[in-house]
């Protein structure tokens, strides 16, 4: 009777061994469709750890890590929103690094012939882009306009959207003129053209900051995930998908 009692015990705790550990990584809304092709080599590569997205604006992302989400990884597409979250203690001292780089574009639907530049978008009815305060392509869009000295002109045209996928969406469907989204967004779609690229002075260098979280349960986890964005196999996915890579070894 002890050996099968001590044969079930080994078995139940072999069970709970074997149980996958699941981490939950947000990422701006730019990176959807790298990251969930990188799904599938990463937890093969790691069978016993699961991924769970978490996609949406930086701001927003960032707001709710502060605010107690369980998140282990979070992948800013600008420095503000990091910068915020390790001023306020929220990622593990040292893991902060960047990951990608971004171009800004400038996009219309796909068979229109305006707007020919950025200094044609006093022509347009609606120009989309991210809200400023919580969307990095928001914020890289009106330095871009401030730049150009187009900020006032084409105040009154503004369309703010959520995330900058909801600025390609707009674009899209023909409910705005024009809008300004990274290339890479601009790489995934048909149903646009891309009119002009915004001068790297016009803007801060874009750049794609990774760090885990420090309320994380699962650090090592969330390290070895990190290190998979590094490597070889992930920089030529993330080059597909029209970003510049950073940190790969």
């Amino acid at each position: 009777m002890k050996k099968i009692l001590l044969l079930l015990a080994l078995c139940a705790s072999f069970s709970l061994r074997a149980e996958p550990v699941t981490i939950t990584v947000s990422a701006a809304i730019s990176l959807k469709a790298p990251l969930e092709t990188l799904q599938t080599g990463f937890e093969k590569a790691n069978p016993g750890t699961k991924v769970i997205y978490n996609f949406g604006s930086s701001g927003s992302l960032e707001q709710q890590i502060v605010n107690g989400a369980p998140v282990d990884v979070f992948i800013s597409a600008a420095a503000r929103q990091m910068d915020a979250l390790e001023a306020a203690g929220g990622i593990l001292p040292d893991s902060r690094f960047v990951l990608l780089g971004n171009t800004l574009v400038l996009i219309a639907p796909a068979g229109t012939k305006a707007p020919t530049g950025f200094g044609d978008l006093t022509s347009v009815r609606t120009l989309a882009i991210g809200e400023p305060q919580s969307v990095p392509a928001g914020m890289y869009a009106m330095e871009v306009l401030t730049h150009l000295r187009l900020a006032e002109a084409v105040r009154e045209r503004l369309v703010y959207a959520k995330d900058v996928r909801q600025v390609l969406i707009y674009v899209e469907s023909g409910n705005a003129d024009a809008g300004i989204v990274y290339g890479s967004d601009a790489a995934s779609s048909k149903a646009v053209r891309i009119v002009a690229t915004a001068p790297e002075a016009s803007h801060q260098k874009i750049e794609y900051p990774a760090a885990i979280v420090k309320a994380s349960p699962h650090a090592a986890e969330a390290t070895r995930f990190l290190e998979f964005l590094r490597s070889q196999e992930a920089a030529a996915v993330f080059k597909s998908a029209g970003f510049s890579v950073s940190s790969v070894p």
